[in-house]
């Protein structure tokens, strides 16, 4: 079956990975950016760790994140506010929200949108449901689910499986905009050389979410 997908050409792009400091978002970005590299696109990045060593999980000093400004011209500065934010968790929601321009694209894991974990943050109720994202093109993705349900044929824990959400991520948007996938494959080889089981599901998520891109009716190719 063929997904028909609105095809959209924008000239620069600028996206930011948010979530926990153990959610990779420093590795996830720097994938996309070696991708985005090797394709010829001009860039520039910009990092943002968390503003406390160990952070309790799911709290906003414990948010990391990684800004790409890329462009088919060239660019000078990472960006100031982001056209696309792929926000882990509640805390990376909250964090960055206030960056977005209207109109911004927003990806969320919904699994992590439990009660506990927007009272971490201080919602009293969830921005996926009350409105307050209307004015964004908000795509909510289980990502923690489709990582696990993909990788169930691996002799992993759900915490190790769960480990390569990023990785699903990364496919996803590795899609979204045509980037090359080949150095990341061989890059997780290359990572996880002395850990097989790992690197192969490493790389079988990053293969699903770029399916999950290719199946989907949710998201337009840039």
């Amino acid at each position: 079956m063929t997904t028909e997908h609105e095809v959209r050409r924008p000239d620069r792009v600028i996206i930011r990975f948010a979530g926990d400091s153990g959610d990779g978002m420093q590795l996830t970005g720097d994938r996309f950016t070696a991708q985005t590299a090797s394709f010829g696109n001009d860039l520039s990045t910009l990092p943002n760790f968390p503003a406390e060593i160990r952070a309790p999980a799911g709290t906003l000093p414990g948010v990391s994140s990684f800004q790409l400004h890329f462009a088919d011209h060239d660019i000078l500065t990472p960006g100031d506010a982001p056209n696309v934010l792929v926000a882990m968790n509640p805390a990376a929601l909250k964090a960055n929200i206030g960056d977005l321009p209207r109109g911004a694209e927003i990806i969320v894991n919904t699994d992590e949108f439990t009660k506990r974990a927007l009272q971490k943050v201080g919602y009293d109720a969830s921005p996926l449901e009350d409105g307050s994202l209307d004015a964004y093109g908000l795509h909510p993705v289980p990502l923690t689910t489709l990582t696990v349900e993909s990788l169930k044929e691996f002799d992993l824990s759900r915490k190790e499986a769960e480990r390569s959400k990023n990785m699903f991520a990364l496919g996803l948007l590795s899609w979204m905009y045509h980037r090359p996938t080949e150095g990341t494959e061989k890059f997780l080889r290359s990572k996880f050389a002395k850990k097989p089981e790992i690197m192969a599901a490493n790389i079988a998520a990053f293969r699903a979410g770029w399916n999950f891109g290719e199946t989907t009716e949710d998201f337009a190719v840039s």
